[in-house]
């Protein structure tokens, strides 16, 4: 099983949890539109399940694909077209980013229904 970047990091897209990662196993959309939205994905193909990044991510967006809550389901799919539709993605780079407050967090959830 793979992690899963769920929509909780979309248009949020810090990428700390790109630092960590031991394989570079995660990529961004080339072109940003409603199939390949604006997030960081994870190649469940390349994903070696360490665990890392889970704790990095500020947005708290990212779950063993196992446990990604049924409102995210869909987004296992989406983190399946890195590998499906590769030409469409390329490797996401680590950046310094500002990371969000609790209450960001707590709203962007709240965005998400979660």
């Amino acid at each position: 099983m793979a992690f899963v970047v769920s929509r909780l990091c979309r248009d949020c897209v810090d990428s700390a949890c790109v630092a960590v990662c031991p394989v570079d196993c995660f990529y961004k959309p080339k072109e940003v539109s409603d199939e390949h939205p604006n997030q960081l994905m994870i190649s469940p193909e390349e994903c070696i399940d360490c665990a890392v990044c889970e704790p990095e991510c500020p947005w708290e967006a990212i779950y063993p694909e196992e446990d990604v809550p049924e409102i995210f389901v869909d987004d296992i799919a989406l983190n399946e077209k890195t590998d499906s539709e590769r030409n469409a993605f390329e490797l996401a780079e680590a950046a310094e980013h500002e990371p969000p407050s609790a209450d960001e967090v707590a709203q962007n959830k709240a965005k998400w229904g979660l």
